[in-house]
């Protein structure tokens, strides 16, 4: 199975600090915020959600095909990204900007306020996903990331008119689409991604009910923190996944892109939805165990006596025959 990641393509600015962020705001001065932290540390690291995706792709061995843009600044970044699995022979390079920047601070309760700087990205509008499929040999899902929002909705709307399955995933971008830009990129997705609070913001903006966007997407995929992951479909049942115990909690930056690698392979072994959210859950659980969205291991053995322990053993059989 052929997936192509759609997204960006980022470094990331990673800091920590000691306090927590809510008892540094003044509800009824929340009109004029004025603030500035003094953090502890700061982890340069390689981030981007398409990027984040396809290196834990990589990792699980389904080779996922990364589609976004970057800076001539990039070089060392897609070797990193060859040498754990990622094909990137469609990426694009811009040859005036840099690749994109993300700054991010995450106080003691693990909250996190950030700035994103596009950067290379903003050319992702120009990539056709034709291309892309006829260099790999046909594409057989596309996960459409938070990336240039004109790109998303090109990508969106190629899909549907090339009928190519895909699957809706705003996260950060969703905060600066309107209604209308929100239904068209999920009208007739295959997987709608989103966490409780994405839910909830997608069904304000749109006007649309949990009901009506559930008749409008295959199969409706919400994350929910540590409590795992809800699966809905029309007139099927619920699946709902909880995730493994952690060993730690050092940083949730890419959680959640862990989640969609673990899930998007478990679609390609076809291994069912409900395995596919465990591995995701699996591997999510790495992520938040590390600082640094790429900067876990996947040991086979650990992965499976963790996965066996959180899901049992016939979870693990099903699992197992297709880690590389």
């Amino acid at each position: 199975m052929r997936i192509a990641v759609t997204g960006s393509i980022a470094t990331d600015h990673l800091m920590t600090f000691p306090g927590r962020f809510a008892d540094q705001l003044v509800a009824d001065q929340l009109h004029t915020v004025s603030l500035s932290f003094l953090v502890d540390n700061l982890d340069v690291r390689r981030g981007g959600v398409a990027a984040n995706i396809c290196f834990g792709m990589g990792l699980l061995g389904t080779k996922p095909i990364l589609v976004g843009a970057a800076g001539s600044d990039f070089d060392e970044y897609r070797a990193w990204l060859d040498r754990h699995g990622v094909e990137t022979g469609s990426v694009r390079i811009s040859e005036v900007l840099h690749t994109a920047r993300f700054v991010c601070t995450t106080d003691s309760d693990h909250n996190q306020i950030g700035s994103f700087y596009t950067g290379a990205m903003s050319e992702a509008r120009l990539i056709e996903l034709k291309s892309v499929a006829d260099r790999v040999g046909g594409l057989d899902l596309v996960s459409i990331g938070a990336d240039d929002p004109e790109a998303m909705l090109r990508h969106t709307e190629e899909c549907r008119s090339r009928n190519i399955p895909f699957a809706a995933d705003f996260s950060q971008q969703i905060a600066r689409m309107n209604g209308d830009e929100i239904r068209i990129l999920l009208d007739g997705a295959t997987y709608l991604f989103a966490n409780e609070y994405e839910k909830g913001l997608i069904e304000s903006k749109t006007g649309w009910s949990d009901e009506e966007i559930l008749s409008k997407v295959g199969h409706r995929v919400t994350t929910l923190g540590s409590r795992g992951v809800r699966i809905e479909r029309v007139g099927e049942p619920v699946i709902e996944v909880g995730c493994p115990e952690e060993d730690a909690k050092a940083d949730p930056t890419g959680v959640g892109d862990a989640f969609r690698a673990g899930f998007l392979s478990g679609l390609a072994w076809g291994v069912g939805l409900e395995r596919a959210a465990q591995v995701g859950c699996m591997l999510a659980t790495l992520v938040i165990e590390t600082v640094g969205t790429q900067e876990y291991t996947l040991r086979r053995t650990h992965f499976m006596d963790r996965f066996t322990k959180a899901y049992g053993h016939e979870a693990a059989a099903e699992v197992q025959q297709h880690l590389k």
